[in-house]
């Protein structure tokens, strides 16, 4: 008989602490639905307290999804607990996850607290939680490198107090599967009250075991497991989710468990995320990676020919990736795109259809066969839309090997033509210099990507632009047949989240 295993996903949270992969609220709502579309159990939506950004994005997310779970992250501090709560009282399942530290170098250099006074904090701030809501989990930070029979205390008392959930964290990615097997073997020993409640694990990738030794962890009995969509967090990131889920779903008769994760949606989530934060995967990422399902080598190709079997234990269409089936045309309507975009699971409000269906229609006049691909792109880029501050009216690009690139961009700002002009190395060089120059306002490019939605010399060009100012960065992307053209939406596009966001900061 299979176990249940419990998805708590934490890309909108660990995820987010990446650098790099920093989201605006609009974005944040868009990978909620998409998570709750998993039918993921857990979604850990912010650390409440961090920011009035992250309270907001939290109290959002709370706000928005309505199956599944919704958790904010505390210290064990009152002021913590109590902003974790207004954001997440408006859920309508919510969760407060609470945690303090409880290895020996965490409790003297960082928290500078004895292990006594550690266990009375714990203790009296889950109570305290309990005050608000049902559902508490208690993660003991570092766990890993701490003494097993203090945990067992620490969470003991807990538990008496009305944790729901144990977490007991790989903090630093330190162990290894056999270790922390036998680690939480032990520790289950000392704690026999860890039976009444879900064990949860939380594993970071800094040595590469993260999914390894989640697996560990669920042989062990654990019954919740801590990931994020593509192992993004802190550092080397997190056990990814996607790798998780598909280990236990293809190697049922060593784990005997399961998950209730819709694994056909686990590449548009993936996709979803890149997306919005422009951190691709690598090529040969498992699962996701575009080679996942790539066979080159001449033997596999005849025996993948022959019998799928023969080199994939899984196939491409159990984790959502189709096949680029030609679906609309020049002479498709709007309710046809609108059809497709609630197929793709992609919300858009009627302002965004209207601009997705004008893409569409220039970008039909221009390819001559219209794919899968090239319409999830289009609708995605349109549903995470900010206001445009800005928009190009008009490029003109002057390149060659024997001339300096010489760029002139339109760009409407407010019902005004701005017009400037700009060398640079390149033609793209050049056309970024010109945008620089109609904001007025100094920016690092910290990250340009090119990539071909689909096959063919009319491939729609996927442009990703990072740039940055004041410390944070913002991803903008852009979609045209022309590179050049795409790569100059895709910086007006990160300029204008990042005048969204700073406006916001501001009070504007």
């Amino acid at each position: 008989m299979s176990k249940r295993i419990k998805i708590f996903d934490t890309t909108l949270r660990d995820g987010e602490q990446s650098p790099g992969c920093s989201m605006n609220l609009k974005e944040k709502i868009q990978m909620a639905k998409q998570l709750e579309r998993m039918k993921v159990d857990i979604i850990e939506a912010g650390f409440a307290i961090s920011s009035p950004g992250d309270f907001k994005s939290v109290r959002a997310v709370a706000e928005t999804v309505k199956e599944s779970i919704v958790a904010s992250l505390a210290r064990t501090t009152k002021d913590d607990i109590d902003r974790a709560w207004e954001a997440v009282s408006v859920a309508a399942r919510p969760r407060i996850h609470t945690f303090i530290a409880t290895s020996p170098i965490h409790m003297e250099y960082k928290l500078r607290l004895m292990p006594d006074q550690v266990e009375e904090q714990a203790v009296a701030m889950v109570k305290h939680a309990k005050g608000y809501c049902s559902d508490i989990e208690f993660s003991a930070e570092d766990a890993t490198r701490s003494d097993p029979a203090f945990l067992a205390r620490v969470f003991n008392g807990v538990i008496k107090a009305g944790a729901t959930t144990i977490n007991i964290p790989d903090t630093v990615g330190y162990t290894v599967p056999d270790e922390f097997y036998e680690f939480l073997i032990k520790v289950r020993e000392l704690c026999p009250a860890l039976d009444n409640v879900d064990i949860s694990v939380h594993c970071h990738n800094d040595l590469g075991l993260g999914v390894a030794n989640s697996l560990a962890a669920i042989k062990a009995g654990a019954t919740q497991v801590e990931t994020t969509i593509n192992g993004i967090g802190e550092r080397a990131g997190n056990a990814a989710m996607e790798e998780l889920v598909m280990a236990l779903r293809t190697r049922k008769d060593i784990f005997r468990a399961e998950t209730n994760i819709v694994t056909t949606e686990i590449m548009r989530a993936s996709k979803l995320l890149t997306t919005i934060t422009g951190v691709k995967v690598q090529p040969n990422k498992a699962i996701v990676g575009e080679n996942a399902f790539a066979h080159e080598a001449g033997i596999h190709q005849h025996g993948v020919l022959k019998n799928k079997e023969t080199y994939e234990i899984m196939t491409p269409e159990s984790i959502g990736l189709t096949k680029n089936s030609m679906v609309l045309g020049k002479h498709s309507g709007k309710h046809a795109l609108r059809n497709k975009a609630q197929e793709l699971g992609i919300d858009l409000s009627e302002e965004a259809l209207e601009r997705a269906f004008e893409r569409f229609k220039i970008i039909a006049d221009k390819k001559k066969q219209i794919y899968d691909g090239d319409i999830e792109a289009l609708l995605s880029k349109e549903a995470l839309q900010v206001p445009k501050t800005y928009q190009m009216k008009s490029f003109v690009i002057n390149s060659g090997n024997s001339i300096t690139s010489t760029a002139v961009i339109e760009a409407i700002k407010d019902d005004k033509v701005i017009e400037k002009v700009s060398r640079g190395d390149g033609p793209i060089d050049a056309a970024f210099r010109a945008i620089g120059k109609i904001v007025g306002k100094q920016m690092r490019l910290e990250d340009y990507q090119l990539h071909s939605v689909t096959e063919g010399m009319d491939a729609l060009g996927d442009a990703l632009v990072k740039i940055s100012s004041n410390g944070k960065s913002y991803a903008g992307r852009g979609l045209s047949t022309d590179v050049i053209e795409a790569s100059i939406h895709a910086y007006i596009n990160a300029v204008n989240k990042m005048i969204c966001e700073e406006s916001k900061t501001n009070g504007v």
